[in-house]
């Protein structure tokens, strides 16, 4: 199919994670991404290994191969004149702009929101910080892990204070990160719509604070009208009971009973049709109630049989339940394979994108750019010949 956002052009000032992985979305929806990098030194995150990745004799890390598929890679040192007028001139033909500085961290060099609409008033910029580009916050760097914790999502992130081991724990990837790019993406994809109407481009303004804030979802709604902090409950779930881990015979799995008619049907399977009319089971609400007696009464039975027949039995019943895989595992499941999750671009393995539309993927067919790999490429486009560019790379302005 036809990409949809194919002839947009996407100007990536952005490093790390939460930038890239918005404009690699951008990528696979069809836009044309030139990420520009430091000469020599690159995004931060090339450097990040092990593991490593080796394409063409150079190495790179892992982390790196995550967030960067679909672009191209300029090495433009626009800490220098020439370098920002480079870039200043690359985001004068571009659609839209992608950058995670500090706020004011730009103007230096010209290249601040109001020096490129003012240069292409149609541009679509997006400026991702921890805080916003205001409020007492705003000058603040912004970290995955500090956004965690100052977020929420720590308080209610691993097992309870009264358990062995119970402490406030940070989720297994930068998911605040993660959100606000797949938020600013959408705002860019809104911003563009809105352009065709207007013929005006916009500044959005993306906080990694405000994006945790708002992915709290049904926990920060719940302490905002009970008035009380949701506590950490491990596996469990706040407002659903039986939905956690359970000890099968041989290893743990997931039984996620969603309403009254799934958990008949689990009451049924476990030899105990009663507890459907037990006044303390009856109901979800029922259940949340009485939680430890309900989880004690069901884990007692999952521990007697294998987590094989569990499974098996489960998935009959219509009852949601599955492994707790690894992530090689996952990598490797048949339904993975069988959605060709996993990809191989030029040599280099990256998990491919969840968007199908009609029937087809929806997918960037780069790899992960080399450091510079495009810079020649990216400034010919913009008239530049090759004595110049020799000039520029002379003089290390460029890169690649």
């Amino acid at each position: 199919m036809n990409a949809p956002l194919a002839g947009i052009r996407v100007l990536d000032l952005s490093r790390v994670l939460a930038g890239p992985w918005c404009t690699q979305l951008l990528a696979d929806l069809g836009a044309e991404v030139i990420k520009i990098e430091r000469p020599v030194a690159g995004d931060d995150t090339r450097h990040w290994g092990p593991p490593w990745h080796v394409r063409d004799g150079q190495k790179v890390a892992a982390y790196f191969l995550s967030a960067n598929r679909g672009k191209r890679s300029a090495a433009i040192d626009f800490a220098t004149d020439e370098g920002a007028a480079l870039v200043r001139r690359l985001a004068g033909c571009a659609d839209v702009v992608v950058e995670n500085f500090k706020v004011g961290g730009l103007s230096k060099f010209g290249l601040d929101a109001a020096s490129l609409h003012a240069i292409n008033p149609r541009l679509v910029i997006a400026s991702i910080t921890g805080f916003g580009q205001d409020g007492p916050y705003s000058n603040r760097a912004g970290y995955d892990y500090i956004i965690q914790g100052m977020g929420g999502l720590m308080s209610i992130t691993g097992k309870p204070d009264s358990e062995p081991g119970g402490e406030p724990m940070r989720v297994g990837v930068a998911v605040a990160d993660l959100f606000t790019g797949m938020y600013t993406a959408v705002a860019i994809v809104s911003a563009l719509y809105r352009r065709e109407t207007t013929g005006e481009g916009v500044h959005i303004d993306m906080a990694l604070f405000d994006t945790q804030l708002a992915m709290l979802a049904n926990q920060a709604s719940n302490a905002l009208i009970s008035r009380e902090d949701p506590p950490r409950q491990g596996n469990t779930h706040p407002n659903i009971v039986p939905y956690q881990t359970f000890e099968a015979a041989d290893q743990r799995i997931i039984i996620a009973v969603g309403n009254d008619r799934q958990f008949a049907r689990l009451a049924e399977m476990c030899g105990h049709p009663q507890w459907t009319t037990d006044e303390r089971f009856e109901s979800n609400a029922a259940r949340v109630a009485n939680r430890e007696a309900m989880v004690d009464a069901v884990a007692e039975c999952v521990r007697a049989r294998p987590a094989s027949e569990w499974l098996e039995k489960l998935e009959k019943a219509g009852i949601p339940a599955g492994p707790i895989n690894t992530i090689t595992q996952a990598l490797n499941d048949v339904q993975a394979q069988h959605r060709a999750m996993v990809r191989i671009l030029a040599g280099t393995p990256v998990v491919g994108s969840p968007v199908r539309m009609d029937g087809s993927r929806v997918d960037a067919d780069l790899p992960p750019p080399m450091l510079g790999e495009h810079t020649a490429q990216v400034l010919k486009e913009l008239g530049i010949g090759p004595a110049e560019i020799a000039r520029l790379k002379s003089e290390a302005i460029v890169g690649g």
